[in-house]
């Protein structure tokens, strides 16, 4: 009988805790006095009750607001810092960039803290002396590689810590936020790197503030909040339950459109007829297994994807208007409902995101408990070929937040909106070459077809009559 493959990474019941003091002397009272049964600090755990699996060539994420306990995970898989409670088995080669300047010796020059982390995995100066090249071209620091690392930008600091790390064929790399630091070009090149160590098979372990990198490199995710485990399973739906925790953290009890207490007071909105164009019930998609995140306001009844002719259709040539439909139910009352959809690519990037604030899309101002709402987004997928995954969702705010909307910046108006609810992965479509076209058959080359013109003029040579 076949088993499952044994995990490269094993976490079970994993805790760290720590003794915060309120009183500098309160901590050698404590080292002196805890036999006796005389306690002067108190408890903290920065971890409490993790589980999870890591197969290798898998990419993970973990995720979660600052304090939540992702570095303190790192640095046990790291073998850094050591757990409280439970158990964290690693097998294998494991490099790991954590905070920048850990591992280094700030006294030693570039070179030299090559060897020295190298000799840590246990890599002979031989054979670390073979893969110096690569890894110096890849840093990419000039001269610079002959100096101390405490003359070093940060900037500087983590092309070198990248480069060895990602160079000295380990089979589990940690990195923790530090590709955050280096420029646009660097990042591109690290992402190259991470893509192809995947494809050779090495298991990483992502931890990121940027959970749109979670979302394009990572299979599954860890949502880890105040350090117990909030959500384990796909990268895309633990970004959207990220967001959903940082929502109410954020903005507490008073959440923006928060439901109206006196139902009566609300007009009663008759049903809708067929002025979407509704499609026949055959062309709606199956939600069993799909797993939604929601706040508990509302949840999602039909989603259906048609071409121009409205019948069901799931592939499009290159430029072909598609409609997506939706409908959600309302479990209490709101204000003004707000939808959207999001385009995924098959690298997990965002190609296309739009809502109905972003159309200027008339909405009601109010919308009673037990009511549905129905969405149509009508858009021409001029975009690459390729296979797309989409996202949607619905969310609301004040009335009065939406009517002075044009006058708050994106970022005022994002913290006055509450998600009610997403549905990550809700479908699937593909876009394929146009059958013809003019003037060529490609419509664009990259993500999507920007409006733009380019012109052309012929000069004569330099020096002609």
């Amino acid at each position: 009988m076949s088993s499952s493959p044994e995990p490269v990474i094993a976490v079970k019941d994993l805790g760290k805790r720590y003794i915060l003091y309120d009183q500098p002397q309160d901590r050698l009272k404590h080292m002196l006095f805890w036999r006796f049964g005389r306690h002067y600090g108190r408890p903290f755990w920065a971890l409490k009750g993790v589980n999870f699996e890591i197969q290798k060539g898998e990419t993970f994420g973990v995720i979660g607001k600052n304090g939540s306990g992702k570095s303190t995970l790192l640095q046990i898989l790291a073998g850094t810092l050591e757990q409280t409670t439970g158990e964290a088995k690693v097998r294998g080669r494991v490099s790991a960039l954590l905070e920048l300047g850990a591992g280094f010796n700030p006294e030693f020059t570039g070179r030299e803290n090559v060897y020295l982390y190298g000799a840590i995995l246990g890599i002979s100066p031989a054979e670390m002396k073979e893969r110096f090249d690569d890894i110096a071209t890849f840093a990419d620091i000039g001269e610079f590689i002959e100096q101390p690392v405490k003359l070093y930008s940060s900037g500087m600091f983590v092309r070198l810590a990248f480069a060895v790390t990602a160079g000295v064929d380990a089979d589990i790399l940690l990195i923790d936020e530090a590709l955050a630091v280096g420029d646009i070009f660097f990042r591109q090149k690290c992402y190259q790197r991470l893509e192809a160590l995947r494809r050779k098979g090495v298991t990483v372990l992502l931890v990121s503030h940027s959970v749109n990198e979670v979302e394009q490199f990572c299979d599954r995710a860890l949502l880890l909040h105040a350090g117990e485990p909030a959500f384990l399973g796909s990268a895309i739906e633990a970004v959207k339950r990220y967001y959903l925790v940082e929502q109410a953290e954020r903005q507490g009890a008073a959440l923006p459109g928060a439901a109206l207490e006196t139902p009566e007071d609300l007009p009663f909105v008759p049903e809708a007829g067929d002025e979407l164009g509704w499609p026949p019930p055959a062309a709606f998609i199956d939600l069993n297994g799909k797993n939604e995140v929601s706040n508990g306001w509302a949840h999602f009844t039909r989603i259906a994807v048609c071409g121009r002719d409205g019948k069901p259709c799931t592939v499009f040539e290159q430029g072909d208007l598609a409609s997506f439909f939706y409908e959600v139910e309302l479990l209490r009352n709101i204000e003004v409902p707000t939808g959207g959809i999001e385009f995924i690519n098959e690298k997990g990037i965002i190609v296309h995101g739009k809502n109905t604030l972003l159309y200027g899309t008339a909405v009601p101002t109010s919308v009673r408990r037990g009511q549905r709402l129905r969405f149509r987004f009508d858009i021409a997928l001029e975009m690459a070929v390729g296979e797309y995954t989409f996202n949607i969702g619905t969310a609301t705010l004040a009335k009065a937040d939406y009517e002075r909307r044009a006058a708050l910046t994106h970022m005022e108006l994002d913290a006055k909106t509450a998600v009610m609810s997403i549905l990550p992965q809700a479908g699937q479509f593909a876009v394929t070459y146009r059958r013809a076209g003019q003037p060529v058959q490609l419509l664009n080359h990259g993500l999507a077809n920007l409006p733009g013109q380019a012109s052309v003029q012929q000069m004569a040579a330099e020096g002609a009559e």
